[in-house]
C-alpha cells in the first residue's frame, strides 16, 4: 500500500511537471509568434546556425590558444565569440518556433521523431566532443604535474564547454537547418 501512494504521488508530480511545462511553453509561443519573422525562411535560419557554429568554434579555439599560453588572446576570443553566440543561439531559437524543447502535447508524430533523431545526434556530439578537452586535461595532469595549472583548467574547462554547448545546441540547429519554410499566412 506504501509502495502504490509513492507511485501515485510521483506520477502526479511527473504529471503537474508536464502540466507546468506545456503553460509555460504556451506562453513563450505566444510571446515570441511575432518576432524575426524574416528570420524563418530555412535559408536565414541557416544563417544563424552557422554563427553559433562559428561562435561555438570560436569558444574551443580559445582553449586550445590557453592552452599555448598566449596571455590575452584567448580571452578576447572567447569574449568575442560568447557575444557571438548569445544573439545568435536566442534568434535561431526563435526563428525555429522552440521546437528542440517543447512539450510531447505541442508537437505532432513527424516533430516529435524529428526533435529526437536531433536530441540523439546532440548526445553523440557531446560525449565525442567531450573527449579531446577531458583527455588535454587528463593528460597534461598525468605527463606534466608540474604545468601551470590555472592555464590548464582553463583550457581544458572552455574545451569542455565548447563541447557541451554544442552538443546542447545541436537540436536546434539540426532542426533550424532541416526544417521547411513555414506555411505561408493568409
Amino acid at each position: 500500500m506504501n509502495e502504490r501512494h509513492v507511485m501515485t504521488s510521483t506520477t502526479g508530480l511527473i504529471d503537474r511537471y508536464q502540466d507546468y511545462r506545456v503553460r509555460r511553453w504556451l506562453v513563450q509561443e505566444q510571446r515570441t509568434a511575432g518576432m524575426l519573422k524574416s528570420w524563418r525562411p530555412q535559408r536565414r535560419r541557416r544563417l544563424l546556425v552557422i554563427g553559433v557554429t562559428v561562435a561555438l568554434v570560436g569558444l574551443a579555439v580559445a582553449g586550445v590558444l590557453c592552452a599555448f599560453d598566449l596571455q590575452v588572446v584567448p580571452i578576447a576570443v572567447a569574449m568575442v565569440s560568447l557575444l557571438l553566440f548569445l544573439p545568435t543561439w536566442t534568434m535561431l531559437r526563435i526563428a525555429s518556433g522552440g521546437q528542440d524543447h517543447a512539450p510531447e502535447q505541442m508537437l505532432d508524430e513527424w516533430e516529435i521523431a524529428e526533435r529526437n533523431k536531433a536530441r540523439s545526434v546532440g548526445l553523440a556530439l557531446t560525449q565525442s566532443l567531450t573527449m579531446p578537452g577531458l583527455f588535454f586535461l587528463i593528460w597534461t595532469s598525468a605527463i606534466d604535474p608540474g604545468a601551470d595549472a590555472y592555464r590548464t583548467a582553463y583550457a581544458g574547462g572552455l574545451m569542455v564547454l565548447a563541447a557541451v554547448m554544442a552538443g546542447g545546441c545541436a537540436p536546434a540547429m539540426i532542426i533550424g537547418w532541416t526544417r521547411p519554410d513555414p506555411e505561408p499566412e493568409p
